[in-house]
């Protein structure tokens, strides 16, 4: 046996174990071929297959981390980010629509917006959205930018259990503490860092910008953030403001596929996701935005939801012709590691097929190829 072999034998017997032993709950499939269906009905149909919401959000408060990666200003071909990379209004609308059904009390849309602090409704109407229909999809909605501080006076603390890969604890807006259900509405599609980027990737966007951007303050946060979070996520060049939980081995890794897939892996754990939907109507492919070379514009015409979010990966990755097992090296963890096993590993759901219950249409009939 070459030393190879046997590093990869180790490393591999804790992730056999986790996936026989970690947590699963159903996902259901449902065939979506245009945002001009009735997709509150089709919605509403996978929630029933899933066992209904009233258990999970009846007198409770909702938080929904969306999908509005990058500039609403960058399109893909001069089309709607909604019809490409952001997760869809009307997706979104159909969630809120069911959760107050169901009898929840407040729902919140959460997300922290590319390089700003405005409020978030800003951020939607230069998306082209309309607010108002949001608004008015159940009672109690409201608006969160988390990419700083926001409306409240301190930010939330996260702690990591076990052993963590990366901080020991986030520092979170508190939108995403003072919530009874955590929700991640996401879009089905590649990423150029993680492989895929769906429920579980989605939540990288949680941290604050104000702590861990670019421009973050050394001491203490910068309200006012104008940029990404290269320097601190991706490239691990600087540590997050000092007011916050410092990188365990500063310095040990500048590999942007190995440090935000375990950041990723954290955070599902530190903030464990309720429940994921998955918007596959339209999307792109070879990218998360438009920004991406290569990039193209996708129709599978599908909706995904479960009540764990490694699950509802696992099939949403199969379904786009994926091995949701698959380590790097592999399509699509070309050059990254795998961020569902590694929140498998840190015991947030199995990425394994054969233990999840797929209700509705089938893994093969939704069957979707990113690619060749």
């Amino acid at each position: 046996m070459t030393r190879r072999e046997w590093l990869a034998l180790i490393s591999a017997a804790p992730l056999v174990k986790a996936a026989d032993t970690a947590p699963v709950a159903p996902v259901a499939i449902a065939r979506c071929p245009s945002y001009s269906e009735d997709i509150t009905a089709v919605i509403g149909g996978m929630f029933d297959q899933l066992g209904g919401l009233e258990p999970l959000v009846r007198n409770r408060t909702v938080t929904i981390k969306i999908n509005m990666t990058g500039s609403p200003g960058v399109r893909l071909n001069g089309v709607a980010p909604a019809l490409t990379h952001y997760a869809h209004p009307k997706v979104l609308g159909a969630a809120a629509y069911w959760m107050g059904r169901a009898g929840a009390r407040r729902i919140r849309f959460a997300e922290s917006p590319w390089a700003t602090t405005a409020p978030l409704e800003e951020v939607m109407l230069d998306s082209g959205w309309n607010v108002r229909s949001l608004q008015s999809a159940a009672q109690g909605v409201e608006f969160a930018n988390t990419n700083f501080i926001g409306k409240f006076k301190t930010y939330a603390r996260f702690n990591v259990p076990g052993q963590a890969y990366m901080y020991p604890a986030y520092d979170l807006n508190r939108a995403y503490e003072e919530t009874d259900v955590f929700v991640s509405i996401a879009k089905l599609k590649n990423h150029a860092t993680c492989g895929v980027t769906l429920s579980l990737k989605n939540c990288f966007g949680c941290i604050p910008a104000s702590i861990y951007g670019d421009d973050a303050g050394v001491g203490e946060p910068n309200e006012n953030p104008g940029s990404g979070r290269a320097a601190v996520g991706h490239e691990g060049k600087r540590q997050p403001s000092k007011s916050a939980p410092q990188e365990l081995h500063f310095g040990a890794t500048h590999d942007a596929g190995y440090r935000v897939p375990h950041i990723v892996a954290d955070l599902s754990v530190a903030r464990p996701i309720h429940l994921a939907i998955i918007d596959g109507v339209q999307s792109v492919a070879g990218g998360e935005g438009p920004w991406i070379r290569g990039v193209r514009a996708v129709q599978p015409g599908l909706l995904i939801a479960g009540l764990n979010p490694v699950c509802t990966d696992a099939v949403s990755a199969a379904i786009m012709g994926y091995d949701p097992r698959a380590t790097r090296g592999t399509a699509p963890f070309r050059h990254c590691d795998n961020t569902l096993l590694l929140a498998e590993a840190h015991g947030a759901g199995t990425a394994g097929l054969k233990r999840i219950d797929v209700r509705g249409l089938s893994i093969e009939k939704a069957l979707f190829r990113y690619e060749a």
